[in-house]
């Protein structure tokens, strides 16, 4: 199982270029079940977890090859399963965007409960709501998901009792070859779900509203395919701001969208960084005294829950007493405990944690919990005294693109090692 060795303190300087987002790679990747044409998707990250969903896929009949920057699939075969087994989907919680696509296509999905990271209990029950609503006959056996729709979906209004990022994106997807119009209610409006919406049209959906709490979707017989773009990761191009401002230095993100990032910006600015954007630029300086600021995490357009560990690692480094508060997300603290073993002063207490700073932090052997949680450590490794090894780093391959690389050219020292032999 591989590490990082991180040598610090380092001063993070230059320009990074941000890597397409797992996170609406993903949706797209699962839209691909609903295409009867090839479908070309551009700047999709290589990531863990697309791997995962891109064997998923090959198992439910579509077949992909690389494309330049990204990947050319090809229209299922009419003779592939329909049931996403276990060992293909327990490692990765987006595996469940299969069911939507599934259901709405072939009329039925058998599809293993997901796993991911253990960071709470993210239950998918808007899920299955929403294609009961959409007409499907849901039930649970023996930890599958099995669904059926053999006269097809039909249109209906469905809202969501909270907003949810999958279950807006499952729904959405089946939604596209429901008869008649759907209004979706209450809907997350994060932007890799336009992004998604964005290449459903593209095929031939008709859908007006995403990126808003409520989407219509007019009810297609059929979609073709196209060439369509993920959009840059705004958690990992954040990863790198916060870091730069971290370690005292000054990066500039390249191949971004600034208007994604402005609940960072804005929270960065506020702690005391410099912050300069373009069209498709940001910067983020260090400049002078940090200051401690509270934070809350909230759907967007809040502050995102995946940038939360990284900006606890700032605080850390920041100047008097801050509250991180984790709204979304009941299990999100784990990275405190091996921030503590560092030196950091974090007491968590409930959905609250506080961070009394600035303090020494030292170099350590830590353990990574999820894949932002892995983040978060890199980043103290960067700003601690002496050696820092990570351990468990299969976390952060599921979601950052050759972060080691990316790292080094911005003057860090990362090295990734063998770990241990499992005993």
């Amino acid at each position: 199982m591989d590490r990082f060795r991180i040598e610090g303190p380092c001063r993070m300087a230059g320009r990074v270029a941000a890597s397409g987002a797992k996170n609406a790679a993903l949706p797209a990747l699962a839209a691909t079940l609903l295409a009867r044409e090839s479908l070309t998707l551009r700047r999709v990250p290589r990531v863990r977890d697309v791997g995962t969903m891109r064997r998923l896929l090959e198992h439910l009949g579509v077949r992909g090859e690389s494309s330049g920057d990204g990947f050319l699939f090809f229209p299922a075969r009419s003779d592939a399963p329909s049931d996403g087994l276990y060992d293909l989907v327990k490692t990765m919680r987006a595996s469940v965007l299969v069911l939507g696509p599934l259901t709405a296509r072939r009329g039925r999905a058998r599809v293993s409960l997901p796993g991911g990271c253990a960071i709470g209990v993210r239950p998918i029950d808007q899920h299955l709501a929403g294609l009961e609503a959409l007409g499907a006959e849901v039930r649970l056996d023996h930890g599958y998901v099995e669904t059926s729709a053999p006269g097809g979906l039909r249109g209906t209004r469905f809202r969501f009792a909270m907003p949810t990022v999958t279950g807006t994106e499952n729904i959405l997807m089946a939604a596209v070859l429901a008869r008649g119009e759907t209004c979706l209610e209450n809907c997350a409006r994060e932007p890799e779900i336009e992004n998604l919406a964005e290449l459903l049209v593209l095929m031939g959906a008709r859908i007006e509203g995403a990126g808003t709490p409520t989407i219509h979707v007019q009810g297609v017989d059929a979609l073709g395919g196209g060439e369509g773009t993920v959009i840059p990761d705004r958690i990992e191009g954040g990863t790198y701001l916060i870091g730069g401002l971290l370690t005292g230095g000054d990066v500039t993100l390249e191949r971004a969208r600034p208007g994604d990032l402005e609940p960072l910006a804005d929270q960065l600015a506020a702690v005391g960084a410099v912050v300069e954007t373009g069209a498709d630029w940001i910067r983020v300086a260090h400049d002078g005294v940090l200051e401690g600021r509270d934070l809350e995490t909230a759907p967007h357009p809040g502050f995102p829950t995946d940038l939360q560990a990284q900006y606890m690692t700032l605080m850390t480094q920041a100047r008097g007493t801050s509250r991180v508060r984790e709204s979304i997300f009941e299990n999100r603290f784990q990275h405190a405990a091996e921030l503590t073993r560092m030196g950091a002063d974090v007491h968590v207490e409930g959905d609250l944690a506080t961070v009394h700073g600035p303090t020494r932090l030292s170099g350590a052997t830590v353990m990574a919990t999820d894949l932002r949680a892995s983040a978060c450590l890199v980043l103290a490794g960067l700003v601690a005294d002496g050696t820092t090894i990570v351990d468990r780093i299969y976390h952060l391959d599921r979601g950052y693109e050759s972060i080691e690389e990316k790292l080094g050219a911005l003057g860090c020292a990362v090295e990734r090692i063998p770990g241990p032999p499992t005993p």
